[in-house]
């Protein structure tokens, strides 16, 4: 369960631009419900995680399903690896606050739901709001794009994982969208599959 010696590093903790990643993938005609999906997920999160991008390992507490106050250890391809703790848990969503040390500063929800304009579609989606840890990780992340990279393609495999395990036929691939704010209050979106 949570332990008291690991902070957690909220986005406002960080540097430089604040974040807001949106990855997702739709299905048509799953055989599993949002919640049944969900479940999956939960049971066995680093079952869906590619191991040689990022590596989870549940510091104590069940084995299976997540709980609130859980902490996993993630060994994360470069040199930085970090800690995340469950912050939320429901039918169809799970949330992670990243802790200190973690390269970066801020929360990670993952959700499944069926689309409102068409019902037999679900969406996953994992939804990220964070800021590089400090100035460090900032470089190597934006300037030099390494931490970019594997992070998307962690996530990117993440949301084809769990489209499969969906039963159903995803419609396109994972679509990325980032939308970069400065402290001046600049904005920037990007997209694509």
């Amino acid at each position: 369960m949570a332990n008291p010696n690991h902070s957690e590093q909220p986005a406002a903790t960080g540097s430089g631009p604040w974040l807001e990643r949106r990855y997702f993938i739709d299905v048509a005609r799953p055989r599993l419900t949002p919640t049944q999906l969900m479940a999956a997920v939960q049971a066995d999160v680093p079952r869906f995680a590619p191991e040689l991008l990022a590596d989870f390992k549940k510091k104590e507490g069940e084995e299976t399903g997540l709980r609130v106050g859980e902490e996993f250890e993630i060994s994360i391809l470069g040199p930085w690896n970090g800690c995340v703790r469950v912050t939320e848990v429901a039918d169809t969503l799970f949330e992670f606050i990243t802790l200190e040390g973690h390269p970066e500063a801020g929360r990670i929800c993952f959700e499944a739901h069926y689309l409102d304009e068409s019902p037999d579609t679900l969406r996953f989606e994992i939804r990220s709001r964070a800021r590089s840890r400090d100035g460090l990780v900032a470089f190597a992340y934006s300037t030099l794009g390494v931490g970019k990279r594997v992070q998307e393609a962690t996530w990117v495999e993440f949301c084809r994982r769990v489209a499969a395990a969906s039963g159903g036929q995803a419609l396109s691939d994972v679509t990325v969208e980032t939308l970069t704010q400065t402290e001046a209050g600049s904005h920037d979106f990007e997209r694509h599959a």
